[in-house]
């Protein structure tokens, strides 16, 4: 099963990541996508967004019509929501103009500790 770990972390390790795969030329066993903090997080993962997601998950390439539709909102609010999953890295656009979210299962990682 292909999934997307969305976590929080510092750019430093996050990069440090980078650099230890690039130097082994061995891929982590899954996608990731970090952010620095848990509220930029949740800025690019609404409640809205997450919604779509799971709509998405499994499905293949969509319209933005169709993605709408499975979602039972407005094509334009849908657009503004597929636009900031794709600047974020979340979601991906095929050559034909479909977005895809090429995963099939989401993992949210992030630890709330005491200051």
């Amino acid at each position: 099963m292909k999934t997307l770990t969305l976590d929080v972390r510092t750019p430093a390790k996050s990069m440090a990541d980078f650099s230890r795969a690039w130097k082994s030329g061995k891929a982590q066993k899954t996608a990731r996508i970090s952010f620095a903090t848990p509220e930029l997080l949740w800025n690019v993962l609404t409640e809205k967004r997450w919604e779509l997601l799971k709509a998405l998950c499994g499905a293949g390439p969509v319209s933005i019509r169709e993605a709408a539709r499975r979602v039972g909102r407005d094509v334009k609010a849908v657009h503004g929501d597929v636009t900031a999953l794709l600047n974020a890295g979340v979601l991906d656009r095929t050559t034909g103009g479909q977005i895809v979210f090429p995963f099939e299962a989401v993992k949210v990682e992030f630890l709330l500790q005491a200051a």
